[in-house]
């Protein structure tokens, strides 16, 4: 998935292999199973089907998603709901959508933070993202759930880390043809994606596009703050955006995390 890595960093790294990354695969197969046991996947006969299945699914987001207004408002157990919100998923896409950028992104960044700090990076980012947002929509009754959040503070983390490397995506606009361009060119042009949606988004279901411009804003500022005197690439981002740039981050389709869905 991703080969040879940036030789403008100031160290050098090898390509990441399965132990390289306990964490990311962690958070990956953690995601999949509860995913798959809850009654958002329709593979739990338990829950019924039908009208029973779609009630035992609105009752599940809303146990263990944000919902904003009785974030600030109900009980001192729902301060947990923006850290448990980060390990449900609404529907496959969602799912597969998310865990394909964790995939893509986390095995890099994970490796040059280690895997503690990652892992307390992820859910901390996370956690705050979903409370960015349900601060700016604290009247809704709409559950929100995701990992989003947190994948995008680990674009930002990446982008500042590794700004020289090169993503591949398929643009749909340009007829999904595989295109090559570095990370300081993709990432910051999802972030102005995702703040053009989050100017024209509802406060009704859908996609928490400001979530994700929360976590990006402070994964990026995290990797500033932690590593960008003595972790970051030598002579700083500017001096890595010119480097050769020859590690490759092989990513589809479009550079989007799927966002946090809103049942």
């Amino acid at each position: 998935m991703i080969s040879n890595w940036n030789r403008a960093a100031d160290r050098t790294f090898r390509t990441p292999r399965g132990p390289a990354a306990p964490m990311t695969y962690t958070l990956i197969v953690l995601c999949c199973l509860i995913f798959m046991i809850s009654p958002a996947s329709g593979l739990n006969p338990s829950y019924g089907t039908g009208d029973a299945l779609l009630a035992a699914q609105r009752a599940y987001f809303h146990r263990w998603g944000v919902v904003p207004a009785n974030l600030f408002d109900g009980p001192a157990r729902e301060a947990l709901t923006p850290a448990t919100a980060l390990f449900v998923h609404g529907s496959w896409v969602h799912l597969l959508g998310n865990m394909l950028f964790l995939y893509v992104f986390g095995a890099m960044t994970e490796e040059r933070m280690g895997r503690v700090q990652f892992f307390l990076f992820y859910v901390g980012c996370g956690y705050l993202a979903l409370l960015g947002y349900a601060a700016a929509n604290s009247s809704s009754q709409q559950s929100l759930v995701g990992a989003s959040g947190a994948i995008s503070a680990v674009l930002g983390a990446f982008l500042f880390l590794f700004p020289g490397a090169r993503v591949t995506s398929l643009l749909p606009f340009l007829f999904f043809l595989p295109l090559r361009f570095p990370a300081w060119v993709v990432l910051p042009f999802w972030a102005a994606l995702q703040w053009l949606a989050a100017g024209q988004a509802s406060s009704g279901p859908g996609v928490a596009y400001l979530a994700h411009l929360v976590g990006f804003s402070l994964g990026f500022a995290f990797a500033w703050v932690r590593f960008g005197k003595k972790g970051g690439p030598k002579g700083g981002l500017r001096k890595a955006v010119v480097g050769d740039g020859r590690a490759k981050v092989k990513a589809a389709p479009a550079p989007a995390p799927e966002g946090e869905n809103q049942p």
